[in-house]
């Protein structure tokens, strides 16, 4: 995997543990959301850290996409799981939420798993499928031998 692969699955990692951080601290601010309060949810929007979480998020989705497009899910997604580190790292010191130990060790299993998944190929190759004008012609008295 080249150093620009590795970069895109960093960004995704960090674009996403950032954008969801930014978006629960906005959410505080902004308190109890009701969709039947449809003008209060429009207005969040424009909370300053809900609007820079839903930015680092479209940073995301569009990180994952270009990862996405070379790579299969089964590989890209374990491989940006090394998110849920940064955000717990984040969660605890920035936004001074409690992480628990059962919490930690959960991350460390999905940190340890992914060492697994990122040694098989990033990338399911499959066999030439082969196109009908691929077969032999062969008479039509032939196959009605068979």
């Amino acid at each position: 995997m080249t150093f620009r692969k590795y970069l895109v699955l960093a960004a995704v990692t960090v674009f996403g543990a950032t954008g969801d951080s930014l978006l629960s601290r906005g959410m505080k601010d902004a308190g109890n959301i009701s969709l039947h309060q449809l003008p209060d949810l429009i207005l969040t929007i424009l909370n300053p850290w809900v609007l820079a979480g839903i930015l680092f998020l479209l940073g995301f989705f569009a990180a994952y996409m270009i990862a996405l497009s070379w790579a299969d899910l089964t590989y890209v997604l374990p491989a940006t799981s090394l998110g849920y580190v940064l955000l717990a790292l984040i969660a605890k010191f920035l936004l001074h939420e409690q992480v628990t130990a059962t919490r930690w060790l959960g991350i460390i299993l999905i940190s340890v798993g992914v060492g697994f998944v990122t040694r098989g190929p990033a990338l399911t190759h499959h066999p030439p499928v082969r196109q009908p004008e691929d077969y032999d012609a062969e008479p039509v008295s032939t196959r009605a031998e068979l």
